[in-house]
């Protein structure tokens, strides 16, 4: 898989998990890619939320794993 076809399928799993978190008052996006750790940026009321970072491994990481299953991790950078 190139690095843009990795790319595209992070795009398409933060597109599926998108409408949950804008459904709260929140959203996410993609900073980069960096040794098939994923950084991306939770928006809005994911700041303060205080069941971020397990929706950030249960949702999101797992959702990312499920398009492109090489990536190891998720972090969050906010």
């Amino acid at each position: 898989m190139t690095e843009q076809e990795l790319k595209n399928n992070i795009e398409k799993a933060l597109t599926e998990i998108r409408p949950f978190l804008q459904a709260d008052g929140g959203d996410i996006s993609f900073v980069s890619i960096e040794k098939n750790i994923v950084k991306i940026q939770l928006l809005g009321a994911c700041i303060g939320c205080s069941v971020n970072q397990m929706t950030l491994k249960s949702g999101v990481e797992a959702t990312i794993k499920r398009y492109a299953p090489q990536i190891k991790e998720v972090v969050d950078i906010s």
